[in-house]
């Protein structure tokens, strides 16, 4: 190959730093020098690799991890010598997510994770318990370290006890709690008692961020304080910050019928910054409580719905103070006349685009002139001309033209690229009218097993 430029190393790993995984293992192959730059650790910083049968792994695949320092991991099912392998391979592991574990496990497989002094992340998919999750002996090891803890589609012998468990890990600030089921039969999931659920909220003084999951039904709904547990010390001096509920930033409820949680539901968790609601269906002839819900949120920055009532329900109660939105459900142009004047400050912007939708780039600019960043996903048909209106968007940075797979599957799978052809030429002219402004990135969303329901957090 031709001799690189003669470029200081720091600045090549800066450019290394704009390609893909993919691409970075395309690069790593052509020779010594760059193989050494692809591997710089700032370039695989927060990375996770997915690791199985760790038997099949050479010493100089772990001497890779080793250098790039990775300490994020997804495991499948690891027996007891694979367990020793990666203490061995990999000790300063922080995140250790277990993936498609396909079997019933015991109490003492968790306990491996105590060989991990530097353990600060653990999550959890698609697994059977047969003994409780979290050991008394484990659970006092974590207590202190513990932030991140995420159980998803998880079958558990005791629901009650598992979140007793986890209302002893005080430096908890990340929990992600979406149970599949209790016991082994196909009995509907029942919700955490609220006793339970309150000594979670009143023990864990360090949680920010709760997303739960509400899939099951009660005969009746939950109590108006579920989620806004009483103040616990009655006897509060004059001089004390008046109690204001559980100290939450950041809540996420999934899998959700409206039939569960009442209107007054969210009333004392006046510190949400962020809330996401992920509804599982409709029922018709009950109310839309998203309206009374937002109400009492007045410093609400980040509101995120997928699915659900028709935005006309609840528009007039978005808080001002939004400025980051996703509204994954049907829009129409309607729909954003009446949500521009509650956003005034709106710099975030991810919406759907869909037949009944009309001509939203046209609409965009006049509706939300402040936008830095505009995501959009596309289900039934490309972007169109009204996509180059975007450019009047002055404070526009980032352009984000999002397709589902089963999209590309469609229309694409006979040698026909994403973007096509004619998407790729309204994307240039889009940059020019702009000056290059507007950074335009297209994507096409995939199911990622470490982010089951997409719900699993970033990282601080």
């Amino acid at each position: 190959m031709e001799e690189l430029p003669q470029l200081p190393p720091e600045l090549w790993v800066h450019v290394l730093s704009y390609l893909s995984t993919e691409e970075k293992h395309a690069v790593r192959a052509c020779c010594s020098y760059l193989k050494k730059l692809v591997d710089h650790p700032s370039l695989w910083r927060d990375y996770t690799v997915v690791l199985s049968d760790l038997r099949r792994y050479t010493y100089g695949f772990w001497d890779t991890l080793l250098y790039r320092k990775l300490t994020r991991v997804a495991v499948r099912h690891l027996r007891r010598k694979e367990w020793r392998r990666l203490t061995k391979f990999l000790p300063t592991l922080t995140a250790v997510v277990f993936v498609d574990g396909g079997r019933l496990y015991k109490e003492k497989y968790m306990d491996n994770l105590s060989r991990f002094s530097d353990l600060r992340d653990v999550g959890v998919r698609n697994a059977t318990w047969e003994e409780p999750m979290l050991s008394a002996s484990l659970t006092a090891q974590l207590r202190e370290r513990l932030t991140h803890l995420s159980v998803c589609n998880v079958r558990l012998p005791c629901t009650e006890a598992f979140i007793g468990a986890v209302s002893q890990l005080v430096s908890l600030r990340h929990l992600l709690f979406h149970q599949q089921g209790e016991g082994y039969g196909l009995d509907t999931v029942r919700p955490v008692p609220r006793a339970v659920c309150h000594r979670l909220l009143l023990g864990l003084k360090k949680l920010r961020h709760l997303s739960w999951g509400m899939r099951g039904e009660p005969p009746e709904p939950l109590p108006d304080d579920y989620l806004s547990p009483a103040d616990p010390d009655h006897l509060r001096s004059p001089d004390v910050t008046p109690y204001g509920g559980p100290a939450l930033t950041s809540l996420e409820l999934v899998d959700y019928p409206e039939t569960i949680l009442p209107e007054n539901a969210l009333r004392s968790l006046t510190s949400l910054r962020s809330l996401t609601v992920r509804y599982r269906y409709i029922r018709e002839g009950v109310e839309c409580r998203l309206r009374s819900w937002l109400s009492p949120l007045q410093q609400l920055e980040t509101l995120t719905i997928i699915g659900g009532n028709s935005l006309a329900t609840y528009t007039t109660t978005i808080p001002s103070s939004i400025t980051r939105l996703t509204l994954r459900v049907a829009i129409t142009l309607k729909d954003m006349d009446s949500i521009a004047p509650k956003v005034p400050g709106l710099r975030h912007l991810d919406i759907e685009q869909n037949r009944s939708s009309g001509s939203l780039c046209r609409r965009i600019p006049m509706l939300f002139p402040q936008l830095r960043t505009l995501r959009i996903r596309f289900f039934r048909r490309e972007p169109e001309k009204d996509l180059l209106s975007l450019h009047r968007l002055r404070h526009l940075v980032q352009l984000e033209l999002l397709v589902e797979r089963s999209f590309i599957l469609r229309d694409y799978l006979n040698g026909h690229p994403w973007p096509s052809a004619s998407v790729q030429e309204l994307i240039n002219e889009l940059r020019q009218l702009s000056e290059n402004r507007i950074t335009v990135i297209t994507t096409m969303r995939q199911r990622n097993p470490l982010r089951e329901c997409d719900c699993v957090w970033e990282g601080d």
